[in-house]
């Protein structure tokens, strides 16, 4: 066989493995395979990002103009002005952002771990979670002011243990864990809802308008170690994205390439329950961003990657465009976590009614 020939039948075998959305880059001895859809799906986000964050910096809920908005944004403007633009709506929109990324990325996770659209954080027990530990802070309260935002890792972090135990351990099938994560997240809504219908209405007010999604005085003080975290979480979960990749095959399958599918599974459920807990900590149970950023992701991105990144910044811009909605559509502001919840009803809706490509299900 002369050298020719052998190099003809390597192009041609690499051809026939690689994926039709991808392009093999090689340098040297390395190689790298380009997911071009994907790339294409981040460059056309990434222009839509910046532009709803203009949006949200513009959008008011008070009557500012454009040109005293743009005022406050260049200190040019009064101190009020100044203040309104640069201390709180900056903070806010930036925590936002993060938030929403957070979202994304552990609802993106979840779905792949469960082979199943409708896993989120939400069905799982994370949020709940995540929500009774700050709700159960703020009892006996005499202001209504909630808990501090690192008691949502905690709570979801122990609601994610006992999902794990009741399910079987953390590398059982994802079906069985939606199953006994919708049951605990039931049980565990229900303890909050009776700790605060035990207390005052300044306390049940107070806490009403964090657990329906809020980013109202959210600052720095909350977003620097929010940003931390997520420095840290998300190039873990890209890569753990990268090897769910290999739950697209049967466990036999995933086996048989030397995977060790209970560590990918325990480890990226850990990721997503991080992820969720700080974002809900932070900015409340704001939801079906989880649901909806992986969904739109996928669809952009195509059906042969996990699109982590891709969900982080739809889940960004899912997270602004409600915050702008709310500040504008309505006589007075609107928490961000009842525009989505608005939006994601007909949402849910088409998801249900409209297959998934590449499983024929809902």
């Amino acid at each position: 066989m002369t050298e020719a020939t052998s190099q003809d039948m390597t192009e041609a075998t690499s051809q026939d493995v690689t994926p039709p959305d991808s392009t093999v880059l090689r340098t040297g001895g390395l190689s790298w395979l380009f997911p071009r859809r994907g790339a294409l799906a981040v460059a056309v986000l990434v222009p839509l990002l910046l532009v709803l964050i203009a949006l949200a910096v513009l959008a008011s809920s008070t009557g500012m103009s454009l040109s005293q908005t743009l005022s406050g944004l260049l200190g040019t403007g009064d101190a009020g002005t100044v203040m309104i633009v640069r201390d709180f709506r900056l903070p806010r929109i930036f925590v936002g952002l993060m938030v929403g990324a957070a979202l994304g990325i552990a609802g993106c996770l979840t779905q792949t771990l469960a082979g199943n659209r409708l896993a989120t954080p939400d069905l799982v027990g994370v949020n709940e979670g995540a929500t009774a530990a700050v709700v159960a802070s703020a009892a006996g309260s005499a202001t209504g002011m909630v808990g501090d935002w690192w008691l949502g890792p905690l709570g979801a972090v122990a609601a994610a243990v006992l999902v794990v135990l009741c399910a079987g351990g953390a590398g059982a099938a994802g079906y069985r864990v939606l199953v006994v994560g919708i049951g605990v997240s039931t049980f565990i809504g229900a303890v909050s809802d009776l700790i605060m219908s035990r207390e005052n209405d300044n306390t049940a007010g107070g806490v009403f308008l964090w657990a329906v999604g809020s980013l109202n005085g959210r600052d720095w003080n909350v977003g620097t170690p929010l940003l931390i975290a997520l420095l840290f979480l998300v190039p873990l979960s890209l890569a753990a994205g990268h090897r769910l990749q290999l739950l697209r095959f049967d466990d036999d399958m995933a086996a048989s390439l030397g995977v060790d599918l209970r560590r990918i599974r325990a480890a990226a459920l850990a990721l997503a329950v991080a992820l969720a807990g700080t974002a809900v900590g932070v900015g409340g149970p704001i939801a079906f961003v989880a649901l909806a950023a992986p969904i739109l992701a996928h669809r952009l991105a195509g059906p042969t990657r996990v699109p982590v990144l891709g969900s982080a910044l739809t889940g960004a811009a899912l997270i602004a465009a409600a915050d702008a909605l709310g500040r504008v559509v309505a006589p007075v502001e609107l928490p961000v976590g009842v525009v989505t919840s608005v939006l994601g009803g007909p949402f849910l809706l088409w998801v249900l009614f409209r297959p998934d490509r590449t499983t024929g299900k809902a």
